[in-house]
């Protein structure tokens, strides 16, 4: 790892000091997940649960806060198995699915969540002709429920494609009333008033943390962070973890740390286990 913010090192020590009363909130894909090209076929790292179960004895809860459906990560996950064991140790686990519109904890099992957003489906069908129009009708489109998320990344020309929609998914979002949240190599349409910021807010009053670790990879992040950086100002011990790509960089500079993927988020929160120990 790679303390990259003039205090990183001094930001982890005050963490690891108040790990008995914080909260530590991951990203899945790009964090806890390696990146794949298809993303149902993407899952948790093989190694990840056991560090989970491990870190739930040092910390007060562990969240996974994601642009997924809240089903698709805990079924990719096995978090729920994850979350029996971490309820073993009186920790709860939290999943924040699709920015924090679905919710779910080892305490309330059943997934809430909201009903899709007025201007989905008008949106959705006018979809494909748009990606005709921009030569993208190759693009694979994945209906999330509350959300429609279109990818590149299986395109013979990924970032091209990328770069050519993302202007006019943005205005036709806007049409709609709806927010785009683009991420590496795939553009998400979704209703506003909800994002990774919020949810954090909504994870460190909700369990009353002294601090707060949250990894992440992707531009949907950022509000997280940004969240973050908020509560370190109230005197909260926080530090911001970047998993980094060659893909995407615009985390680094409002990490503390970068690691290298998932593999380097594994390394950090085994040293966090060690240190907090």
């Amino acid at each position: 790892m790679e303390f990259v913010s003039p205090d990183g090192a001094a930001r982890y020590a005050a963490l690891t000091a108040v790990a008995s009363e914080a909260l530590v909130a991951l990203d899945f894909d790009g964090t806890l997940a390696p990146i794949v090209e298809d993303p149902e076929q993407a899952r948790i790292h093989p190694e990840a649960g056991e560090v989970l179960v491990e870190l739930a004895a040092h910390v007060r809860a562990i969240a996974v806060v994601t642009g997924r459906p809240a089903r698709q990560v805990l079924d990719l996950g096995g978090l729920e198995s994850v979350g029996d064991a971490l309820a073993e140790h009186g920790t709860e686990l939290h999943v924040f699915g699709q920015y924090g519109n679905e919710r779910w904890s080892t305490e309330h099992r059943r997934i809430r969540s909201p009903r899709p957003p007025a201007g989905l489906s008008s949106f959705e069908r006018g979809l494909p002709r748009l990606l005709r129009e921009h030569d993208a009708a190759e693009a694979w489109v994945e209906e999330k429920g509350l959300a429609v998320a279109v990818h590149t990344r299986r395109m013979p020309d990924p970032e091209g494609a990328y770069q050519r929609l993302l202007p006019a998914l943005r205005e036709q979002a806007a049409a709609h009333d709806l927010i785009l949240e683009p991420g590496r190599q795939v553009i998400e349409v979704r209703a506003p008033g909800m994002d990774k910021g919020i949810a954090v807010d909504t994870l460190v009053d909700r369990v009353g943390a002294r601090g707060i670790l949250f990894a992440g990879d992707d531009l949907g992040d950022i509000d997280a962070f940004e969240s973050v950086a908020a509560w370190s100002a109230t005197g909260l011990a926080t530090l911001l973890v970047c998993s980094a790509s060659d893909e995407q960089n615009a985390l680094i500079g409002l990490s503390d740390i970068v690691v290298p993927g998932p593999d380097g988020v594994l390394a950090l929160l085994r040293k966090l286990i060690a240190d907090a120990a």
